[in-house]
């Protein structure tokens, strides 16, 4: 016997049924979707916004910045030329002394006295050639008449003659004298600053003591004395015999203090030795610097950026355009004329400013990515806008001829850009 549904079993299969009619139109709707969107094209993404720095020919001065020292352009020991008693000091320690001032003054009687006795043989001898004068004379007259033999007139002339030589004797023997009391006051022998006196009053000093009585220096001009390889030397005239570098002249050679500061006069080059130092492999450069001021003292550090050559036609780079693998070896992005991007391998070894100098590897006109580089990769397609020129060109400056360091080789982030580099 068949039995009757519920009235509650209805409404559930009705439930069940409109339930499974909208479940299979919300699933045609999303297939008809699905096959609507396979039937149009993929969007393609648009160039990437790159920055670019068209690079063109310059003229850069090369330089070297070399540690160096200090040095006085006069240093005179002051040393006694005569034994005695230091009776008084005549400077004050650590002033100015002019060439020929008093510094010392030693106990000199007896040297006076020895004046005096000098002066008392140059009176003796003086007597004696006048008694000599006047018998040469009287001799000479009495042997035209025959009155005194030949012999005797020759004698009386000898004698003359004998006076004259011991007067001569006499008279340099007082200027000894004279010499020697003038050494009991010690002169300065130059101009200049005055250090510490060794001795103080009453204290015995002798003639050509190793130990000097106090040191005299002149501060103005200043010498700085700076080494440089002999390797980067061989490296510079390889350049100026290639005709890569031409030899720089008599340029100005800027001074930095050890704290970094700029010093205000410029020196110039007047000495380059002539041997290299077996220990260091360098040799020594000498440069002038005016120091009126004196604010370079003898044995300070500094550094001093010399002229290596100038370099025609050199091409500079933006430092943040030239990246480093891990390895050390550079490259750029540079856009082609078709707006594609070619990787570039480079040789850059020397800064000027905030560019790179570049040796090999890209030429006038190359138009380097400076900006944008994490968008691009070789063979890309990019859109590139011009960087706005500087207000002042790093050009201006010279060139700092140092080799890469450690952080601008290496020390560049994970991108290879420097520090703080707009990308």
């Amino acid at each position: 016997m068949r039995s009757t549904p519920t009235h509650h079993q209805l409404l559930v299969a009705r439930l069940v049924a409109r339930t499974l009619v909208s479940l299979s139109a919300l699933f045609l709707a999303a297939c008809g979707q699905d096959d609507g969107g396979s039937a149009q094209a993929p969007a393609q993404m648009p160039p990437a916004q790159v920055t670019v720095v068209t690079l063109q020919p310059e003229s850069v001065v090369l330089t070297r910045e070399l540690p160096g020292r200090t040095s006085p352009f006069l240093v005179a020991e002051v040393r006694p030329q005569v034994t005695g008693i230091v009776r008084e000091r005549l400077f004050t320690e650590g002033s100015h002394v002019r060439r020929g001032q008093a510094l010392y003054q030693l106990e000199d009687a007896a040297y006076r006295a020895a004046v005096q006795s000098a002066q008392a043989a140059v009176a003796r001898a003086n007597a004696t050639l006048e008694s000599a004068r006047l018998n040469a004379r009287r001799t000479s007259e009495l042997a035209k008449v025959n009155a005194v033999s030949r012999q005797d007139n020759e004698n009386a002339i000898a004698a003359l003659r004998q006076a004259e030589a011991e007067l001569k004797s006499s008279q340099a023997a007082l200027e000894s004298a004279r010499i020697t009391l003038g050494h009991a006051r010690i002169n300065a022998p130059i101009g200049g600053r005055i250090g510490k006196s060794a001795v103080t009053v009453g204290a015995l000093v002798t003639a050509n003591q190793p130990a000097p009585l106090a040191t005299v220096q002149q501060f103005d001009p200043m010498y700085v004395d700076v080494t440089q390889s002999a390797s980067e030397l061989l490296q510079l005239r390889r350049e100026v015999r290639a005709g890569t570098l031409n030899a720089a002249g008599n340029l100005p050679v800027t001074i930095l203090l050890e704290d970094g500061t700029r010093y205000g006069h410029p020196g110039k080059l007047t000495f380059a030795d002539l041997s290299v130092d077996p220990s260091t492999g360098s040799f020594l450069l000498r440069v002038q610097v005016p120091n009126p001021d004196e604010w370079l003292l003898p044995g300070m550090y500094v550094r001093a950026i010399v002229s290596a050559g100038e370099r025609q036609n050199a091409i500079l780079a933006p430092q943040q355009a030239i990246v480093r693998d891990p390895k050390g070896n550079a490259s750029a992005m540079v856009v082609t004329a078709d707006g594609k991007v070619e990787a570039r391998a480079v040789q850059a070894s020397r800064t000027v400013g905030d560019r790179w100098l570049i040796d090999a590897g890209l030429a006038a006109g190359d138009r380097v990515v400076v900006e944008g580089l994490q968008k691009i990769r070789p063979g890309a397609v990019v859109q590139a806008t011009e960087q706005p020129a500087p207000e002042k060109s790093a050009a201006a400056q010279p060139a700092s001829g140092k080799p890469a360091t450690a952080q601008q080789a290496a020390g560049k982030g994970a991108s290879g850009a420097p520090a703080g580099a707009s990308r």
